[in-house]
């Protein structure tokens, strides 16, 4: 079980870390009031009930997860940047980092989308 977002990242591969903890600011940064919380086994900010914004580690790269409507909305940035989304995320790579306006974006659309 892992404790905090701080363990889940002391927990990722060396060469994520970096971008972990960048898009851990920047989500923070975005959703100030939100709460740290882990759920659904990954780090994430949650207002209220509900959970605007998540991230995880996997083995080569990353993945942000926010409402569906996010990233439908921004769905031309996110291939602007040269990164893949399914429904609900967008992986990246240390070699092709997900930008910081692109993740403020996508946390502060999620948050509308969810009504908070």
């Amino acid at each position: 079980m892992i404790a905090d977002h701080d363990a889940y990242i002391a927990e990722a591969a060396e060469a994520l870390r970096p971008l972990l903890i960048r898009l851990r600011g920047e989500l923070a940064a975005a959703l100030p009031d939100a709460d740290e919380v882990i759920a659904y086994r990954m780090p994430g900010f949650r207002i209220g009930s509900s959970v605007v914004a998540g991230y995880a580690a996997f083995s080569k790269q990353c993945g942000l997860y926010v409402a569906p409507a996010a990233i439908a909305a921004h769905a031309g940035d996110i291939a602007a940047a040269g990164l893949k989304a399914t429904k609900t995320g967008v992986t990246f790579s240390p070699s092709q980092p997900i930008p910081d306006a692109l993740v403020r974006q996508l946390a502060l659309a999620s948050r509308r989308e969810q009504k908070l």
